[in-house]
C-alpha cells in the first residue's frame, strides 16, 4: 500500500468499541507527518491497531517506527532487553506467558502511552493477545459505581506473583520473580484516569493494582471493589481478541486499555518484541495527578508532556 498526502488510511474495525486493522501499510518507509497523525487519529479512536503484512523485519525498524509517537522507555524498569537494543523488550514462552489482565508497566510515576508488539515466533496454534477497553467498562459502570470510583486511588506495583498456582507456575518462574522485583516499586494511581487526547474517562487497574489495595480501604474491601471494577473491563463486549500471523505488528494505547496473554499453546513457542513509547503522569478527574511512593522510574522512562508527541 502507498501512501501520500491525499491518501487516507482505510482501518478496519475489529468490534464495536475496540480494534481495527490495516493490511500491507509498509510501516518500514519513512512514513509522513500525515500519515503517523492518521495512525495516532485512529489509535485514539480504535484503542488497538493491528497492522498485517506491515514490513518491519528488525527491531531497528521497530524502534524507529514507535519513536514517531514520542521517545523511547527503554525496554523495562527491572528486566533485561534484547541484546544490543536498550528500548526492546522480547515477550518470550520460555519466560512464561503474561496470562493475567495488566496495563504494561504501572507500578511507575508514569507508565507507557503506548506498546507496540512484533511477531517474531508464533505457535501453529493459539497465542493471540486479547486487548480490553477500560473506556467501555468506566461507560458501563451503572452511575453510583461510576460516582464512587472517580473518588478512589488505588496503589500499583510489581511487587506482584500474578496470583499463578504453584502447579502451573513457568519452571524459572522463582528466578524470574527475583529479577521482575530486584527493583520495588510503589506509585498510587487513580482508578479513573482521564485520557490526555480524548477527555474519556477508563478505569486504570489491572494486575499491578491488585497485590496492594485502594486507599482508604481495607485489604478486604480493595480486593472486593477491584474484582468488581475488572469484571467491567473484562465484558466481552470491551474485549478484541487478536490472532497473531508473521509480519505482524499491533499497536495499543496503554492509557485506556488493558491485556491478556492467554496460555493456550501447550509447549510450543511465542516470542513477541515489545517497545514502549514514554507517557505522561496520569491524572484524575480532579485533575490531581499520580504520586510515587517507592522506587525511582527516571532512568526507565522521561516525563512526556501531552501535546509534545504524547
Amino acid at each position: 500500500m502507498t501512501t501520500s498526502l491525499e491518501t487516507r488510511l482505510e482501518f478496519t474495525k475489529l468490534g464495536s468499541r475496540i480494534g481495527a486493522e490495516i493490511r500491507g501499510l509498509d510501516l518500514s518507509q519513512d512514513l509522513s507527518d500525515e500519515v503517523i497523525a492518521q495512525i495516532r487519529e485512529a489509535l485514539n479512536r480504535h484503542k488497538a491497531l493491528v497492522f498485517r503484512e506491515a514490513n518491519i523485519r528488525t527491531d531497528e525498524e521497530q524502534v524507529r517506527f514507535a519513536s514517531r509517537f514520542g521517545p523511547l522507555t527503554k525496554a523495562h524498569p527491572t528486566v533485561a532487553s534484547v541484546d544490543g537494543a536498550e528500548n526492546v523488550l522480547p515477550v518470550d514462552s520460555e519466560d512464561g506467558s503474561a496470562n493475567t489482565w495488566h496495563t504494561d508497566v504501572t507500578f511507575v510515576l508514569n507508565p507507557p502511552q503506548a506498546s507496540t508488539l512484533r511477531s517474531i515466533m508464533l505457535p501453529r496454534y493459539g497465542g493471540e493477545t486479547l486487548i480490553a477497553s477500560s473506556a467501555g467498562a468506566y461507560q458501563d459502570l451503572p452511575a453510583e459505581l461510576r460516582n464512587f470510583a472517580d473518588t478512589l486511588w488505588a496503589i500499583h506495583t510489581n511487587d506482584y506473583d500474578y496470583s499463578v498456582p504453584k502447579n502451573l507456575e513457568h519452571q524459572n518462574a522463582e528466578d524470574r520473580r527475583k529479577i521482575f522485583t530486584r527493583i520495588k516499586y510503589q506509585t498510587a494511581h487513580p482508578v479513573v484516569r482521564v485520557h490526555p487526547l480524548t477527555g474519556e474517562r477508563g478505569l486504570f487497574i489491572g494486575g499491578f493494582a491488585q497485590r496492594l489495595r485502594i486507599v482508604g480501604l481495607s485489604n478486604t474491601e480493595s480486593k472486593d471493589v477491584l474484582r468488581l471494577l475488572q469484571a467491567y473491563v473484562t465484558r466481552p463486549e470491551n474485549v478484541v481478541r487478536v490472532n497473531w500471523e508473521a509480519n505482524q505488528l499491533v499497536l495499543f494505547d496503554n492509557r485506556i486499555t488493558q491485556h491478556y496473554a492467554p496460555s493456550n499453546y501447550d509447549d510450543q513457542p511465542r516470542r513477541l518484541n515489545r517497545v514502549t513509547i514514554a507517557g505522561d503522569v496520569p491524572v484524575a478527574i480532579d485533575g490531581t495527578k499520580s504520586q510515587a511512593i517507592e522506587g525511582d522510574s527516571s532512568q526507565y522512562s522521561e516525563v512526556v508532556s501531552v501535546g509534545a508527541g504524547a
